[in-house]
């Protein structure tokens, strides 16, 4: 009974309109309290009400931008209630984007190529001069092919039909609206260690094999 109990309570959550809205638009990525309001045409007190309802429920999360400390991501969690998963476009590539380009695009890519048939590449706003060697570990710990692939800046790679997607809170509030989704993940560099890197793989593969699925709209 307690389950069912649970799973009435998230239903209750999610009967309001705005509250399901909400849910819907962070199936495909983070997104900060502002960039919600102005998607959603919600006035910010609206918005606030819905927010601290899903928090309270254990529907989302707030994170706090590793870019400007002022900013909070907000995060949908797993749930009892399953993925929310309305179909998308699919693309013609997805391209993942993150600062330096030496980790978290290129571990993104290797989890997206192991998963979808869609190809996928990946660029940094400032890329660093080689991949962190962190990066390299991890990928190895977790049999994931990160081929010949290099830093490389934006302008390089990207197509006017990719499907881009920021993996780190400086790109995206570098890049803004020109990225389509907003993944909001820790950067295992700084730290260095073998669980920083770990975690940031069961993150990202977390993302990927739930986005994957879905990008079936011609």
């Amino acid at each position: 009974m307690a389950q069912v109990e649970r799973r009435a309570a998230l239903h209750a959550a999610l009967s309001d309109p705005g509250r399901l809205a909400v849910v819907e638009l962070l199936s495909r990525g983070d997104a900060s309290p502002s960039e919600l309001a102005a998607e959603l045409a919600m006035p910010s007190n609206l918005l606030a009400h819905h927010v601290n309802v899903l928090v309270e429920h254990g529907l989302l999360e707030r994170t706090r931008s590793e870019g400007d400390r002022r900013r909070t991501y907000l995060r949908l969690l797993p749930s009892d209630l399953g993925p929310f998963a309305d179909p998308l476009p699919r693309p013609r590539r997805v391209l993942f984007i993150c600062t330096a380009n030496s980790a978290r695009s290129h571990l993104a890519v290797a989890l997206w190529r192991r998963t979808s048939t869609i190809p996928a590449t990946s660029a940094g706003t400032h890329p660093a001069a080689s991949l962190a060697a962190g990066a390299i570990a991890a990928a190895s710990r977790h049999k994931l092919q990160l081929g010949d692939e290099h830093p490389r800046r934006i302008d390089e790679v990207r197509q006017a039909d990719d499907l881009v997607i920021t993996v780190c809170d400086r790109a995206h509030e570098e890049i803004g609206a020109d990225a389509d989704a907003h993944w909001s993940i820790p950067d295992p560099v700084p730290a260095g260690d073998v669980s920083a890197f770990d975690d940031a793989i069961t993150e990202l593969e977390r993302r990927v094999v739930d986005l994957a699925p879905r990008l079936v709209l011609n």
